[in-house]
């Protein structure tokens, strides 16, 4: 149960991304941000563990990086340009259902009915909290969300696939600075370096820096290794969550009964999806323990037995 709740502050200190960025960045840097959240912090923990890839581990985190924050920023600031910020959050809670199905293919775990209801009634509950009325739709922009969604699926069942025994900081720097490398090139080619940055601009990109990439992914990529694939990228729903949350206490934005609908919604479909493995922990320990007394019944039998012989040899 711990583990859940630290992996948690994840995607919850991820939803307040869009405070920082309004009110803290230089506008219309979305890719900078992306790329100062990434590289920064991969390089400073690549320095403190003091310890590289080795064999596979070099093309792995390559991939991994790409995956989880080089390709899925661009993408998911592309959707961000192109659709309301309602209708990209909507369609990118289809995650949690591309993570179900992709860890039935790559990891052999089973889609039950309880999970893919759950993800449904996740990507309903993001609707009500974020989508407006008045959205309108855009076929690029549903694309680059859709392949944003997919891309950090791909990433944390891959991530749950492929394990090393090396440290947990040393790995989230690697997929950091990969991913950052991945965005240097994105980033300079459409949006280029600001003239001048402010104290005001520095401190919200050391806090994405330092607090929303160092230490979160960290907490995310320790999730994916201690829990199940479906498991973390339900935490991810919390983002949403937690954005409108801060949007209505630091903004003034209003909170409509809607989006308290839909929050609850949200939390009842990460609940339902966490208690799915509980459960299913519980009864394996259950069909367990019958075993065990049969064995000891058939032990205390044998012994009985053996009794039975030395009495009659007597």
């Amino acid at each position: 149960m711990l583990s859940k709740w630290v992996t948690a502050l994840a995607p919850a200190v991820w939803g307040t991304t869009y405070f920082v960025t309004t009110e803290y960045l230089p506008p219309d840097r979305p890719l900078l941000a992306g790329l100062l959240r990434a590289l920064p912090a991969g390089l400073l923990l690549v320095a403190v563990t003091r310890q590289l890839p080795r064999g596979d581990w070099w093309w792995r985190s390559l991939v991994l990086g790409s995956l989880n924050i080089g390709v899925f920023l661009p993408l998911l600031f592309l959707a961000a340009y192109r659709l309301p910020g309602g209708v990209a959050a909507t369609v990118g809670a289809v995650q949690p259902l591309v993570v179900a199905g992709l860890a039935t293919v790559l990891l052999g775990q089973r889609m039950t009915t309880r999970t893919a209801l759950a993800a449904i009634a996740g990507i309903v509950g993001v609707a009500l909290l974020v989508l407006r009325a008045d959205a309108q739709l855009d076929a690029v922009g549903v694309a680059a969300a859709l392949g944003g969604a997919v891309a950090m699926a791909t990433g944390v069942v891959l991530s749950k696939r492929w394990t090393t025994p090396a440290p947990l900081l040393a790995v989230t720097g690697w997929q950091l600075v990969a991913g950052g490398v991945v965005l240097l090139p994105v980033t300079l080619l459409f949006e280029g370096l600001p003239p001048a940055l402010t104290a005001t601009n520095l401190g919200g990109f050391a806090y994405l820096g330092i607090i929303g990439g160092a230490l979160t992914y960290a907490l995310w990529f320790r999730g994916i290794r201690l829990l199940q694939a479906t498991q973390v990228t339900f935490l991810g729903l919390l983002s949403p969550v937690v954005a409108t949350l801060v949007g209505w206490l630091a903004l003034d934005q209003g909170l409509t009964a809607w989006q308290v609908l839909g929050a609850a919604v949200v939390l009842g479909a990460l609940v339902a999806a966490q208690r799915k493995v509980a459960q299913r922990k519980v009864a394996q320990r259950k069909v367990a323990q019958p075993t065990v007394a049969q064995g000891k019944t058939l032990e205390q039998k044998g012994e009985n037995h053996a009794d039975h012989r030395v009495r009659s040899l007597r």
